[in-house]
């Protein structure tokens, strides 16, 4: 209901109509801007990024609990995976199809690309900035993620067991040779990747060791008699510890860890006869969705970043 009503006092009309008059004149000298101006626009991605900075802010706010700042990485982390495989992922197929229609900002999704790289690999700077200082502060509070060189001998024992009962028997390793071709990596699949040296001749080779997504990351170990806090390990860390019994009678001279994110938008027709198998077909699809985004370790030599980049067809 409009409850509105008519000025009720003498002359009230003819003080609005002034008050708009000096309203004009003092806007009078600034740029009109049309409607449908890209100044009038934040890029919607853009946007998306500026969210998870202060996403990143809240992780490293003093004033919230420690835990707390720990999920706020957590959550920054996987909106950031998401943002890759649907958001960018589109603008990348949009790329590569030639297409130059701008965003309602003025961007073509070329431009949009280039910005958001920069953008997102400050994202990730800030994300490892706040998880190193986390990591820190969790060690002060009695909650350490333990180095290799940092695991007791009774820790290195139960480790043994755990990961032969645990670990051993769902690893895949994979040989990267003319006779081997290069495996399909899974979307956000965590892999080891090995060069190798046997020790009877001298023989080099490549591999590569899926991290099995059905154990968790981060192992914790027993609790060390008379205290010492809570203390864990990572899976990748304990599998580089018993890596002699994967690999019998070779060397590691090389090894690193990487990542994929793959495209995971979905589209189907929803005019289609079949509307069940246009989903099934979409699903298909997205399982074995193009490379979008590739993740290496600082450690991995070079040779076998240029193998893993060319193979999974990705720019690091």
């Amino acid at each position: 209901m409009n409850t509105s009503s008519a000025p009720d006092q003498p002359g009230a009309e003819l003080l609005e109509n002034t008050a708009f008059e000096e309203e004009v004149e003092e806007t009078a000298g600034q740029p009109v801007i049309s409607r449908d101006d890209p100044d009038r626009f934040i890029n919607r991605e853009l946007s998306w990024l500026d969210f998870n900075h202060r996403v990143v802010e809240e992780a490293e706010n003093p004033r919230q609990p420690l835990l707390e700042r720990l999920r706020f990485v957590s959550i920054s982390a996987s909106n950031l995976d998401e943002f890759y495989s649907v958001r960018v992922a589109g603008l990348i197929g949009q790329a590569k199809s030639g297409i130059t229609v701008r965003s309602p900002d003025g961007r073509t999704p070329a431009q949009q690309l280039a910005e958001l790289k920069v953008r997102a690999e400050s994202l990730l700077s800030d994300q490892q900035r706040a998880w190193s200082e986390l990591r820190r502060l969790l060690s002060n509070a009695g909650i350490e993620v333990c180095e290799p060189d940092q695991l007791t001998e009774a820790d290195v024992a139960w480790l043994s067991n755990w990961f032969m009962e645990r670990v051993f028997p769902v690893l895949t390793p994979l040989a990267i040779d003319p006779a081997h071709p290069f495996p399909f990596i899974p979307n956000m699949g965590l892999v080891l990747a090995l060069r190798l040296v046997r020790e009877e001749d001298g023989h080099m080779m490549r591999a590569l060791l899926p991290l099995p997504s059905q154990v968790d990351r981060f192992v914790r170990l027993p609790a060390v008699p008379g205290g010492g806090g809570t203390r864990f390990v990572v899976m990748e860390d304990i599998i580089r510890l018993f890596m002699d019994r994967l690999f019998p009678g070779f060397t590691i001279k090389g090894q690193g860890l990487f990542r994929l994110i793959r495209d995971t938008d979905v589209e189907f027709e929803e005019e289609a006869e079949d509307l069940v198998r246009s989903y099934e077909t979409a699903l298909k699809r997205r399982r074995r969705g193009v490379a979008i985004h590739l993740s290496l370790s600082a450690a991995m030599p070079e040779d076998l970043r240029a193998i893993v980049a060319d193979e999974v067809d990705a720019t690091p």
